[in-house]
């Protein structure tokens, strides 16, 4: 076999969609988890300096932002290792596959009961990133509302004769309690909180982290409907080879039956 075959045959095995999906994967997870614990950083550093000046005020908050950036680490620790586990049991379907079309190889139950596991458990992470991936948005509509806000007192056809009545209360979302101080920004101090570095780049940092939790959303999809696809090509062939299994044994039972009763014929007329 030369190196051209070689190389086509390697080719060959190489589960396309199962990569496709695992470097969606990758890139949904490096995104969502580096740019989301980025932004709650800036977020914290955001509402100590402007809307909660007192420590025991967000005390709660500090300690659920920790939180959730030590569910980040483990988000992303646990979608490597699971992405590199499905794309490793691409490759052993598609190789198995190929082998029960050549009718050499024969899967078996464990094998496709892997598969059915991984199919469950994928389903599982999916509704579970669909959840995080609806939260991924209350952050970004807060300050998207903050942006509008300063955008309003930016824009010379507001018209806004008094721009300290645009005011941003935090507190009416529950993220700080009600006697935090100040609590709410108005007018000019709005304005010099929307062009901080902290406001600014915890903005784009959640549009980006929103993104990448859609992007594992869709690579979940993806790997659900290869391993329905996988499941479904293994119990077919699996059911295909069982009854070849059995039409060649009726057909042996067939050619022994002929044969003995040939030799009862040939036995009678000696």
């Amino acid at each position: 076999m030369g190196c051209f075959e070689c190389c086509i045959k390697c080719l060959g095995g190489v589960p396309y969609a199962s990569l496709v999906a695992t470097i969606l994967c990758f890139s949904g997870v490096a995104l969502f988890c580096g740019c989301g614990h980025v932004a709650l950083t800036g977020t914290l550093t955001m509402l100590e300096n402007h809307f909660s000046r007192v420590t025991t005020d967000h005390a709660s908050l500090t300690m659920v932002i920790q939180i959730f950036q030590y569910i980040i680490y483990g988000i992303a620790s646990f979608f490597f290792f699971y992405a590199i586990i499905l794309l490793i049991e691409g490759f052993y379907t598609t190789s198995a596959i190929k082998r029960e079309l050549q009718s050499d190889f024969k899967t078996t139950v464990c094998g496709r009961c892997i598969t059915a596991f991984f199919m469950f458990l994928t389903y599982i992470l999916f509704l579970a990133f669909l959840a995080i991936f609806g939260f991924t948005a209350i952050p970004v509509f807060l300050f998207f509302n903050m942006w509008n806000n300063c955008n309003a007192m930016k824009s010379p056809d507001a018209n806004i004769t008094s721009p300290d009545s645009i005011c941003v209360d935090v507190r009416q979302y529950g993220i700080i309690p009600w006697n935090a101080t100040p609590g709410k920004a108005c007018g000019a101090t709005l304005g010099d909180i929307c062009n901080t570095n902290e406001f600014y780049l915890s903005y784009h940092l959640y549009i980006v982290a929103f993104a990448g939790a859609g992007a594992i959303v869709i690579a979940l999809i993806h790997y659900l409907m290869i391993l329905s696809a996988n499941w479904a090509y293994l119990k077919s062939a699996a059911s295909t080879h069982e009854y070849q299994d059995i039409k060649t044994k009726d057909d042996q039972d067939l050619e022994a039956e002929a044969r003995s009763k040939e030799g009862q014929n040939s036995s009678s007329y000696s």
